[in-house]
């Protein structure tokens, strides 16, 4: 059964669907700030938190079922290593040019990911989120969508190495589309955004489904799958233009809001396409902010977050990325009120 979600309610607020609205909190692979990202208790902690919208990035295990994680390779946030069933799983592969050894989801079906356990990926920064390390396990996307229609919040699923997995034999665009239908989602309206740094994959996908996609770029180097030669390129006038033929909005890094302390035309040129501004990711230790907003000269040290988002809110964005979404709702309520 379809979840109804109609206009005007606070279901269809959280997720964009009226004007006019609060900018979206969108909680980057949960509360990953406090808990170690991607898991159940991350989703869970940035929805306690007040976010709109929860982010899992999507890949697909061997047996093509889709599971959270940022990435395919995951030593870095599971205690693979630890298992020693799964030793002979280590291997060197090339994903969208860059050579990286490890163990990587399209080589586990779901029940022996299941197996794992999810550590937080930045103990350096985030000494305190090892305290969840082997307590959770990998969350498949069903999960995902469930806890999220238990709270009435929004998704933003973000294909990972699109090209690269359907050049495998494993088209996650497919089993993405199929999954949301399943959930009822298959119209501007859902609840959900589905975002992707490739460009062909997203045109793909809007000729599969009527859910609003989101282009996102970074401040340096092209998308993987090459159909455009830059992601500078892309946020010209000319490149904001084409980006609206087929997506709902950008989701650019949030670097590219800036030139030193002055804004840059993006958020501007952009609405001018027609399209919403989603940056990313607002993070609260002093390594991840603008310079202007670092507190301390201690990497791991909380900066000023509350004012870089609200200088980006200054700037008319339509919602933003963040690791902590509490800090997120609280430069929000700060600035809109």
């Amino acid at each position: 059964m379809a979840l109804a979600v109609a206009p005007g309610t606070a279901l269809a607020q959280k997720a964009g669907m009226t004007a006019p609205t609060r900018p979206l909190i969108i909680a980057h692979r949960g509360a990953s700030g406090e808990r170690p990202e991607h898991t159940i208790a991350s989703y869970t902690r940035a929805i306690e938190q007040g976010a709109d919208v929860i982010e899992p990035d999507l890949v697909p295990t061997k047996d093509d079922v889709l599971v959270a994680r940022h990435e395919n390779e995951i030593s870095e946030t599971t205690d693979v290593a630890q298992h020693p069933e799964f030793a002979g799983r280590r291997t060197t592969k090339t994903i969208d040019g860059q050579s990286l050894t490890g163990w990587f989801v399209e080589d586990f079906t779901l029940a022996e990911l299941k197996t794992l356990r999810a550590k937080e990926r930045l103990p350096q920064l985030r000494p305190g989120n090892t305290a969840w390390d082997g307590k959770e396990a990998i969350p498949t996307f069903a999960e995902v969508i469930a806890l999220a229609k238990q709270h009435h919040v929004g998704i933003y699923p973000e294909t990972k190495h699109p090209t690269y997995f359907r050049s495998i034999g494993h088209p996650t665009d497919t089993l993405l589309v199929a999954q949301l239908r399943a959930a009822g989602w298959d119209s501007p309206a859902a609840p959900v955004f589905i975002q992707s740094f490739e460009v062909d994959n997203l045109k793909r996908l809007a000729t599969m489904t009527k859910i609003r996609l989101i282009q996102l770029v970074a401040a340096k180097g092209a998308p993987a799958d090459g159909a455009a030669p830059s992601y500078a390129a892309m946020v010209t006038p000319e490149g904001l233009r084409a980006v609206a033929r087929y997506a709902y909005g950008l989701g650019p890094e949030k670097a590219m809001l800036w030139s030193g302390a002055t804004a840059t035309p993006l958020v501007h040129d952009s609405h001018a396409a027609g399209l919403k501004v989603h940056p990313w990711t607002y993070r609260a230790e002093n390594v991840f902010l603008d310079p202007r907003f670092r507190r301390g000269d201690q990497p791991a040290t909380h900066g000023d977050l509350v004012g870089e988002i609200r200088a980006a809110l200054g700037q008319g964005i339509d919602g933003f990325f963040t690791d902590f979404p509490a800090i997120g709702a609280e430069a929000r309520a700060r600035e809109t009120k």
